[in-house]
């Protein structure tokens, strides 16, 4: 406890007549602890050594420095020290000096009456408690501000969790003077094993038995901070356990040792420890969560780095080597795993099966579709005699429909069947992109042949219905299917991909590829066609994925 509050406040007179330095002192050495000063300079010395006083009662009238210069010289120095002036009635110039800088509380006139004086004097200790009170709260406040600020910028230039709790009880065993201090984790209300200590550098190699475990118990089993007294080798020590809640829940226990220390841990040290502590806490559980998000996202992107994989293994990773076509297909998911898909089935009795799909969303839901969407689809296409393109969409959507229409889901599909022996192609459209076709024997037609036999997309009604398309290929002939990722690709005219469309009217500077800006890019794609040198292109004017892009190529040669 302060001063203010316990003992007797300081009291100074200062005049250069005895008798009333006398009488001064009388008056108030019982209720005050009163020095004496018969001049300026006396009384600066005195302050020098005894520090602030509550009080300054002083003459103005004095040799070589008169009173309202000397108190002049307190202020700066002692700012809540309150003043008096004992003045004459001729030294109103002085006075009015002396009031107007605000250097003194009152002024007395000379001679002057006892009582006036002691209520005078009475009034300055209860305004100087009042002060000195409002300082003390201020002085602890803006610590308690500047230690908070302290941890949290120490905690936040943390680069993990562990740095965190290095950082905590290196930042407060170093602002409290602590001798050393230990940091213990708690999980589950159990202290774990890892341990995060500091030792104050001046100890060195100083020995001395620090055993906090008792208090720590304690501390576990009351949730309030523990501070005992102790000595080491006949020298004071002091041992303060202190917990870390937050949110009812005891985040760690913080020891701290004080070995014969100058100065004590006084209650506000304590409740100032407390008080960083529990900001500690709420920043070390914040520390945890984004631990525990990072640890998350980590096995997350793992798995999906697995899901990836089997993603990627679903879809063919060679072409059937068929007499008279070349085939090629590329499929680049915008995430991790995505939902287009294309399948490749040779039959064995000589059809080629060709689909490219789509399915609506991205990342995992759609996988899962995606993944559904190709087994039911190879199970339709091994049948001994596989139905026609449109028959096996109508059994597609009868079985993937439910599951489909309940998650706001659909699939976009194209599914053909290329006869070699006839080059006859039958194909079905369930809302997808139209396929390009054109012939590389006639050094590229104006514009390509869309198929454009098409209906809704599979997941959309519970029964699909729909006519296939049929066509004849020729020698050179090349079917291109591609998914939405593709046309919808943003380019911009800066580069090769900035084509000028059948109006010879230019592109604006960004926009979507769309199907005739990719066949404006197949016109300028080098013979043969290798469709990972086209998706190069695109991609590499395309500066952000967002969407899933798969394209497949038929050629008859």
């Amino acid at each position: 406890m302060t001063e203010i509050e316990v003992g007797k406040l300081k009291l100074m007179v200062v005049d250069d007549e005895p008798d009333n330095l006398d009488l001064l002192y009388r008056t108030f050495r019982r209720d005050f602890q009163v020095y004496k000063a018969t001049n300026a300079c006396t009384a600066l010395n005195i302050l020098d050594k005894e520090g602030e006083m509550a009080v300054i009662i002083s003459d103005q009238r004095m040799p070589e420095m008169n009173g309202t210069e000397f108190l002049g010289r307190t202020v700066e120095r002692f700012p809540d020290t309150i003043r008096i002036l004992l003045t004459g009635f001729t030294d109103v110039e002085d006075l009015v000096e002396a009031i107007n800088s605000g250097q003194v509380f009152k002024y007395i006139t000379k001679p002057w009456k006892p009582d006036q004086l002691k209520t005078v004097v009475e009034q300055a200790a209860e305004t100087y408690r009042v002060v000195k009170k409002r300082t003390v709260e201020l002085s602890r406040a803006l610590r308690r501000e500047s230690l908070f600020n302290e941890v949290t910028t120490a905690i936040r230039e943390s680069l993990d969790y562990r740095s965190m709790l290095q950082k905590i009880v290196a930042t407060i065993g170093q602002t409290f003077a602590a001798s050393r201090c230990v940091l213990r984790p708690v999980e589950g209300d159990r202290l774990t094993l890892d341990e995060f200590c500091y030792q104050d550098p001046k100890l060195g190699a100083l020995s001395y038995d620090f055993n906090p475990n008792p208090l720590i118990e304690k501390v576990l089993e009351t949730r309030q901070y523990q501070l005992v007294q102790c000595t080491e080798d006949e020298k004071s020590a002091q041992q303060l356990v202190v917990p870390l809640i937050c949110q009812q829940s005891i985040l760690a226990v913080l020891a701290l040792n004080q070995y014969y220390q100058a100065r004590s841990w006084q209650e506000e040290d304590i409740l100032l420890i407390a008080g960083v502590a529990e900001q500690a806490a709420l920043a070390l559980s914040q520390a945890k969560l984004y631990q525990r998000l990072q640890q998350k996202q980590e096995q997350i992107r793992a798995e999906l780095q697995v899901a990836r994989q089997i993603q990627n293994n679903l879809l063919r990773q060679s072409m059937p080597d068929i007499k008279g076509v070349k085939v090629q297909a590329c499929c680049y998911p915008a995430r991790e795993v995505g939902g287009d898909f294309f399948e490749v089935f040779a039959h064995p009795k000589g059809d080629l099966w060709l689909a490219v799909g789509d399915v609506s969303g991205k990342g995992v839901p759609a996988a899962l579709f995606m993944a559904s969407a190709i087994s039911v689809l190879r199970r339709e296409l091994s049948q001994q005699s596989p139905a026609m393109p449109n028959v096996v969409m109508h059994n597609l959507n009868h079985t993937l429909s439910d599951d489909l229409i309940s998650n706001n889901c659909f699939i976009t599909l194209v599914l053909a069947r290329y006869t070699p022996t006839t080059r006859e192609l039958v194909y079905a459209n369930a809302g997808h992109i139209y396929p390009l076709l054109w012939s590389r024997q006639t050094n590229m037609a104006p514009t390509p042949k869309y198929l454009k036999v098409r209906s809704v997309p599979l997941g959309i009604l519970p029964v699909w219905e729909a006519k296939s398309g049929q066509l004849t290929l020729a020698p050179g002939d090349i079917l291109l299917l591609a998914s939405d990722g593709i046309t919808e690709a943003q380019v911009s005219q800066n580069t090769d991909l900035s084509v000028q469309s059948v109006s010879r009217e230019p592109l604006i500077s960004r926009s979507m590829l769309n199907q005739e800006g990719l066949w404006q890019l197949l016109k300028s794609e080098a013979q043969p066609l290798h469709l990972d040198h086209l998706l190069s292109r695109i991609q590499a004017d395309n500066v952000v994925q967002e969407d899933d892009q798969t394209i497949l190529s038929l050629e008859v040669l």
